[in-house]
C-alpha cells in the first residue's frame, strides 16, 4: 500500500521501498520476505504459483482430515516434523522409544496419481528429483545420468519407520536430501536408496536429492 501512495506521488519514496520496487521490478522475492518463507531459487511469479500449490495442499488435508494418498513433501514449509511424525505414529504402535527409531525409504515404480490409497504403514511422499544421477525403474536402482538431464524426477517414495539395528545396509547409498540446490544449511534427511555400484561412486559424483530445482 505504502509503495502504491510512493508511485502516486502521495508518499516520498523511502530506502525500504525503493528495494521492493527494484525486486519487483527484477520478478525478484522482497529481502524482508526470506526471513518468513520457505527457502526457494525461484522467481517471483514461480514462487507465488509454488506457495499458492502449497496452500492448496495444505487446505485438501485439513478439510479430508486424514492423510494424503500421497504428500508432496517438497510443498511442506518444516518437512522433517513430517518426517519425525511417521515415526512417533510407528513408534506408539510398536511401544518402540522415538530415540531408537529411523527412517527407511522404498522406492515404488508408481506416479503421485497412480497412488490409490494411503499406506497403512508409514507414508507415501512425491516431488523428488535426484541430481548427479537418475532412478531406474526397471532395475529397481540408481543408475548414471542421461545426457544433458540435470536432474531426474524420483517416482512416489514410501517412508516408514524401523528400529535402529546398527547393521550397514549392503547395496544402498545413504543419499542426503536437501531443499534446495543449495544444499549445505537445507538438509532435509537421508534416504536409502538401492545400488549396485559401490556408495562411494555416488558420493565422489555428489548425488543428492532435492525438493525444488526450478
Amino acid at each position: 500500500a505504502e509503495l502504491d501512495l510512493g508511485l502516486k506521488g502521495d508518499l516520498q519514496i523511502s530506502e525500504p521501498m525503493e528495494k521492493l520496487m527494484n525486486s519487483l521490478s527484477d520478478s525478484g522475492r522482497p529481502e524482508g520476505w526470506e526471513k518468513f518463507a520457505f527457502p526457494s531459487k525461484r522467481a517471483l511469479g514461480s514462487w507465488i504459483s509454488d506457495l499458492l500449490m502449497r496452500h492448496k495442499q495444505l487446505m485438501d488435508w485439513t478439510g479430508d482430515m486424514a492423510l494424503p494418498k500421497s504428500t508432496w513433501l517438497s510443498g511442506l514449509f518444516n518437512p522433517q516434523s513430517f518426517l519425525t511424525a511417521v515415526q512417533q505414529t510407528t513408534a506408539r504402535k510398536n511401544d518402540w522409544p522415538l530415540d531408537k527409531t529411523v527412517t527407511q525409504t522404498e522406492v515404488t515404480k508408481k506416479t503421485a496419481e497412480e497412488i490409490g490409497a494411503a499406506s497403512k504403514e508409514g507414508a507415501f511422499i512425491h516431488g523428488l528429483y535426484m541430481e548427479g544421477a537418475r532412478w531406474d525403474d526397471k532395475a529397481g536402482c540408481i543408475e548414471e545420468s542421461r545426457p544433458k538431464e540435470l536432474y531426474a524426477k524420483l517416482p512416489v517414495v514410501l517412508i516408514k519407520a524401523a528400529m535402529f539395528t546398527g547393521v550397514e545396509q549392503k547395496d544402498t547409498y545413504i543419499c542426503p536430501v536437501y531443499k534446495t540446490p543449495d544444499r549445505g544449511p537445507h538438509f532435509v534427511f537421508n534416504a536409502g536408496l538401492r545400488s549396485k555400484a559401490p556408495p562411494s561412486k555416488w558420493i565422489l559424483g555428489g548425488v543428492g536429492l532435492l525438493m525444488d530445482v526450478s
